[in-house]
C-alpha cells in the first residue's frame, strides 16, 4: 500500500462502564477489564485508566465501574460506533431503558478529528464536561488533550470538581 492510499489513523477516547454482572467475567470491574482487553484485541490500545466505582445516574440502580481507554483506528466515527456496539452485544448488552442497568456501555468521548455530528452521534460526547465518571478517568490518561475548545481535559476536570458540591461528613 502506498503512502497516498493508506488511511489515516485516528485516536479515540472510549468511555467504558458496567453495573451488571456478566456470566463469564463476573463483577462489573471485571467486565470493564474484559472490555479493555476486547478493545486491545480489536484496535491498537494506547492506554487505559484505572477503574473507578461511581454512583449510577438516573434509574440505573447499582453503582458503575468506569474507565476510559485511548485506542487507534482507521475507522471513521460512524463505523467506530458500530464496532463498539458490536462489542457491547458480544458482552450481552441488549436494548433497554436509557438509564437502565447494563452489562457494558462503550461511548466515544472524543477523537483526534475534533468535533463531529451525525445522526445519533456527537463527538465530543455532549455530557463529557459534566460527568465525572467519564471525565476523571479520561483526564488521568490524557490530561493535556484538548477535546472541545481551549481547555485541556485536566482543566475541564478541575472546573468540574470545583463546581461539584462538597460532601459533608455524617454528623454523629
Amino acid at each position: 500500500m502506498t503512502r497516498a492510499t493508506r488511511k489515516a489513523a485516528h485516536l479515540y477516547a472510549i468511555g467504558i462502564g458496567s453495573n451488571r454482572r456478566h456470566i463469564a467475567y463476573g463483577r462489573p470491574t471485571a467486565v470493564v477489564e474484559g472490555a479493555i482487553a476486547a478493545l486491545d484485541g480489536e484496535f491498537s490500545l494506547f492506554d487505559a485508566s484505572p477503574i473507578l466505582t461511581n454512583p449510577a445516574m438516573g434509574g440505573a440502580g447499582r453503582d458503575f465501574a468506569n474507565a476510559a481507554a485511548i485506542i487507534e483506528s482507521t475507522l471513521e466515527p460512524d463505523a467506530m460506533l458500530r464496532a463498539l456496539k458490536a462489542i457491547e452485544r458480544r458482552f450481552g448488552r441488549r436494548a433497554g431503558r436509557r438509564w437502565g442497568e447494563r452489562v457494558l456501555d462503550l461511548d466515544i468521548l472524543a477523537w483526534s478529528g475534533g468535533r463531529y455530528a451525525a445522526r445519533g452521534l456527537t463527538i465530543p460526547h455532549p455530557g463529557l464536561a459534566s460527568r465525572p465518571f467519564a471525565l476523571v478517568p479520561l483526564a488521568t490518561i490524557a490530561p493535556r488533550w484538548k477535546v472541545a475548545g481551549p481547555l485541556t481535559l485536566a482543566q475541564m476536570e478541575y472546573r468540574l470538581r470545583r463546581a461539584m458540591p462538597e460532601k459533608k461528613p455524617d454528623s454523629a
